[in-house]
């Protein structure tokens, strides 16, 4: 897709727009950036575009096209408005789709994506066609294409958000984790989440590769179909959640060939295995490029063992899949650390885990009082203010043997910047502990 002469406006001052805006700038377009922030926003801003700050709905000008950045509400008044005066309206993800002449690993899921992302990056990376990790993690897509030599093959990881503003990307192979509710706060409904997450596939034919965890409910797929599962043993993949078999063969003693621990993160190698497997490449690269990985900070990450207590940091769980995916995987008694951000989510699936694993639970932040009442019934439960106080309160319930789980199972905005800072936190309150 030619640029040359275009009218192109993006929306959204971020790492993504920048990266969206230096592109269409070197496609020789006419490049302007628009965001609800002041000029701060839009110091360093690539030398040719057209900043526009405190931008309104009132503003919206014509153009040939219009890039949204993800993190911009599509149903907000602000893209609507853009929207109605431009001849197509795409995201920066699909503006780098177009630009890019090689492959594409795509995946998405509600859980367990960056961790699936960086073994993908990571095999390929081995092999030597390059897997740089882009998208939803990592450096924006378009960024990739600013490089003097973009690789040959991306993992590109690929949120709701992006996925709503695709039309032509096509991924050689797609990975989809799982699905469970979560952005309720954005979506009108379930519905539109799938549909979000579902367009992964759409440009997909016979000749590509889909790599969906078994039992997942979509409809019939285009692409070759290769499943996965720590349940069901007839899958294409399975695990016990330390070995993981392709069919009959081993392919992966996770405690022996990498830092990767639990059946959620067996599920994410298993993925990552058979996308890579679908490119052609090598069992025993695959296990020497795995070797000694661990998984990125904030995903059950162990802080440390005192008195005999194990404290894990899953701050990246953020909805209820994740909740309960870590929970799933502790074989130690749990004292659970949950609560945050009313996200609007139904909190009855977790007590059947609840009473399986836990001994008690702290409830924390704006949803500690709801949740407390919800979980109650289930386990011994406390509420709390703040995460400090939630931590004191969980040290005293943990016995020797035990596993205090942060997971909150929400998002952090009720008093955190995000999950990254809930999780750093927590890790410098529980290395605080005596």
């Amino acid at each position: 897709m030619s640029l040359t002469g275009k009218i192109v406006v993006i929306l959204g001052a971020g790492r993504s727009g920048r990266a969206a805006a230096a592109l269409a700038l070197r496609e020789r377009a006419s490049v302007s950036v628009w965001d609800a922030a002041g000029s701060e926003a839009f110091v360093g801003m690539p030398e040719g575009i057209s900043p526009h700050p405190h931008a309104t709905a009132e503003q919206a000008i014509p153009c040939d096209l219009l890039v949204v950045s993800p993190g911009i509400d599509t149903y907000g008044p602000l893209v609507t408005a853009f929207a109605r005066q431009a001849a197509e309206v795409i995201g920066e993800v699909e503006l780098a789709a177009r630009h890019f002449a090689g492959r594409i690993i795509a995946i998405t899921g509600t859980n367990g994506k960056t961790t699936t992302t960086e073994l993908v990056a990571r095999i390929l990376e081995r092999v030597g066609l390059g897997g740089t990790a882009c998208g939803n993690y990592g450096v924006p897509f378009s960024e990739v294409l600013l490089q003097a030599n973009p690789p040959a093959v991306v993992a590109l990881e690929l949120s709701s958000f992006q996925l709503e503003t695709i039309r032509s990307l096509h991924p050689v192979v797609a990975i989809w984790l799982n699905f469970a509710p979560d952005h309720l706060d954005r979506y009108p409904n379930v519905d539109a989440y799938f549909a979000a997450k579902l367009r992964i596939f759409e440009n997909q034919c016979a000749d590509d590769t889909a790599v969906v965890r078994a039992g997942e409910s979509l409809p019939p797929l285009a692409a070759r179909l290769v499943t996965f599962s720590t349940i069901d043993e007839s899958a294409d993949w399975f695990s016990d959640g330390q070995r993981i078999h392709e069919r009959a063969t081993m392919m992966l003693d996770m405690e022996r060939n990498s830092g990767l621990r639990g059946l959620h993160n067996a599920e994410n190698a298993m993925a990552a295995l058979a996308a890579c497997r679908a490119l052609g490449i090598a069992p025993e690269i695959m296990r020497d490029a795995l070797h000694g990985y661990a998984p990125p900070p904030h995903r059950c990450e162990l802080i440390r063992t005192l008195d005999g207590v194990e404290y894990l940091n899953d701050s990246k769980a953020t909805n209820l899949h994740a909740l309960e995916s870590a929970l799933r995987s502790q074989t130690r008694p749990v004292v659970l650390l949950a609560g945050g951000k009313d996200k609007g989510l139904d909190y009855s699936s977790v007590l059947p885990l609840l009473r399986h694993k836990a001994l008690a639970c702290v409830t924390f932040g704006q949803i500690a009082a709801p949740l407390k009442i919800l979980f109650a019934p289930a386990v011994t439960c406390h509420a709390a203010a703040t995460l400090a106080e939630a931590l004191s309160t969980a040290r005293m319930l943990a016995p020797r043997g035990s596993t205090v789980l942060l997971s909150p199972g929400t998002s952090s905005f009720d008093q955190f910047s995000g999950y990254e800072q809930r999780g750093d936190t927590f890790r410098e309150l529980v290395n605080q502990l005596r």
